[in-house]
């Protein structure tokens, strides 16, 4: 698959990268999404795609453009969401009870094999429901959209999988632990990197322990460290942890799913600690988004939430391995 077309291209890149089986394939998986949340009595919502705040996340950085509106002749920034995850929880404040949304979501800087800065994302919040519970249904649902009822499924913790196959305790390894264990996996270029705890954990884990998981299964890997809870909660149990889950089929990550933190000023302290980072970066760093802080401060319901990416779940479920091979036209024939 080349990713090579100009802009303003005419020439041969007219056609779809997707064939027809492909199409028809997403627009069954679309149905079949729908039909299940119909009967579960999950209401299906639409958000703004474009707002005046974006995520924080130091991972994640938003696509952009002005609004030229009225009282705005210098044009409002606006931010392409990385996710619909902020107003979906303000619906949740409100009241409005288990949601799911279907929507394109946009992420720069991404492209490769299993990454596009445009790609389709499932997200859906069940009030009153435990991580645990959520991670049953996540299976149901991916079972269904690949037509395999049988696809065996296990849960590993996070903690456990390092322990097991690095022999490594994600909680009590230090720097230079860290940094060997990269240099005698064979990590090409590990000996020159300085990276935080986190840093190195996520090198470790997307290089060592990932391509192994969900091999013939759904792997679903829990209780991250806390550090890396993101918009999760945290558990205070001996050893803390972050209430997360990531889900895993044959090596590619589908899914980040949240025991959702409910507390606004946890939450307020963890997005601007991103900020800071982003500082330290020499990143961007855009607006906080103070509506769902107020959300939360209203009172969020204890929920579980989680996002499916959908494109790779349409990868999976026609044998292909290029992300390209499930769109109708990625961003260079766009």
């Amino acid at each position: 698959m080349t990713h090579n077309a100009g802009p303003g291209s005419t020439g041969s890149d007219w056609p779809p990268t997707a064939d027809l089986t492909a199409l028809r394939a997403r627009a069954a998986m679309l149905a079949r999404i729908r039909g299940y949340f119909a009967d579960a009595g999950v209401l299906e919502v639409e958000t703004p795609i474009a707002s005046r705040c974006a995520g924080s996340d130091p991972a994640l950085d938003s696509l952009h453009t002005r609004w030229h509106g009225p009282g705005h002749a210098r044009g409002l920034p606006l931010y392409l969401h990385t996710s619909p995850e902020f107003p979906m929880k303000r619906l949740l404040a409100a009241g409005i009870g288990p949601i799911y949304q279907i929507c394109k979501v946009f992420r720069d800087g991404e492209r490769g094999r299993l990454h596009h800065p445009e790609f389709s994302l499932l997200e859906w919040y069940r009030p009153g429901w435990g991580y645990r519970d959520l991670m049953d249904e996540v299976a149901v649902l991916v079972r269904l959209v690949l037509g395999r009822p049988d696809l065996p499924c296990e849960r590993l913790t996070y903690r456990g999988l390092f322990r097991e196959r690095l022999g490594l305790d994600p909680w009590a390894t230090d720097l230079s632990q860290l940094a060997d264990c990269a240099a005698a996996a064979g990590i090409g270029g590990a000996a020159s990197l300085a990276l935080d705890q986190d840093g190195w954990l996520d090198l470790l884990l997307t290089h060592c322990l990932e391509p192994g998981l969900g091999a013939g299964r759904l792997t679903f890997l829990c209780d991250y460290p806390p550090s890396q809870a993101a918009l999760a909660r945290l558990r205070r149990d001996a050893v803390p942890v972050a209430e997360r889950f990531e889900v895993y089929l044959e090596g590619v990550e589908l899914a980040n799913g949240f025991q959702e933190l409910t507390d606004a000023a946890a939450q307020s302290a963890r997005l601007h600690a991103d900020l800071e980072t982003r500082r330290r970066q020499g990143r961007d760093r855009p607006p906080l988004d103070q509506s769902f802080l107020a959300a939360l401060a209203a009172g969020l319901p204890e929920s579980a939430g989680v996002a499916l990416g959908l494109d790779r779940v349409l990868m999976a479920a026609l044998g292909v391995r290029e992300i390209d091979a499930v769109l109708a036209f990625p961003v260079e024939r766009a």
